[in-house]
């Protein structure tokens, strides 16, 4: 699995959903781009696990529910399984429990199925590159979850770096990108990254970035 990367060819997508009209769907749009290419399909966990082993994705699409199991535990399993391969969870229903679930589980994004198909393509290319997308209907149950865990206000202890840093974490750049637009270098990047998510208490750059989206909604 995760046999290309950025540059040396094209993703190679994997699509998880049951219902075969999603799967058309998005077969058609992945074929469409010239940077992307159809690995394959899987209506269900089991077929899934065996697809991703057989067709070697760069990039999952993978239904929240399916019918023999659970899309978040076959997240959890692919990257367990190989860390190089991302997955994109894609779901019917907006729910804060499961967006927190499958970040845990090594997501690299959430994005609700009536998503525009532009925002899906770009989603694809930016968990590719190693970033972290959400869908921006999605933050603001987000941001009330993580005030249920006490963070009432968790923007409020960032630097200005710091929340420069958090903004481009928010757009799915690497560090190595954020150093080179902001003239750090990346383990001074990575540094504050670690400071960020001290302070705002998470664990991944797509949890951080959940947070992220309400301060650029407001600028």
């Amino acid at each position: 699995m995760g046999a290309s990367t950025a540059g040396s060819g094209p993703i190679r997508v994997l699509v998880v959903d049951d219902h075969e009209v999603v799967r058309v769907g998005l077969a058609a749009l992945i074929r469409r781009q010239p940077d992307m290419e159809w690995a394959g399909e899987a209506d269900g966990q089991e077929s899934a696990l065996r697809a991703a082993r057989e067709c070697r994705p760069d990039v999952v699409v993978m239904d929240v529910r399916l019918p023999d199991g659970d899309g978040i535990e076959a997240c959890r399993i692919l990257r367990e399984t190989d860390p190089a391969c991302r997955v994109l969870m894609l779901s019917s229903f907006s729910d804060a429990g499961a967006v927190r679930a499958s970040i845990r589980a090594g997501a690299s994004g959430f994005l609700l199925k009536r998503a525009h198909s532009d925002l899906l393509v770009q989603a694809i290319r930016i968990a590719a590159a190693g970033g972290t997308v959400l869908d921006p209907q999605m933050t603001g149950e987000i941001l009330s979850a993580l005030r249920g865990e006490g963070l009432e206000d968790p923007l409020a202890a960032l630097s200005e770096t710091e929340r420069e840093v958090l903004e481009r974490i928010a757009r799915g750049e690497t560090n190595r990108q954020i150093g080179q637009e902001l003239h750090l270098s990346e383990k001074t990047v990575k540094h504050y990254v670690s400071s960020i998510f001290d302070k705002l208490q998470v664990r991944r750059r797509s949890e951080a970035a959940a947070l992220a989206a309400r301060r650029l909604g407001e600028g």
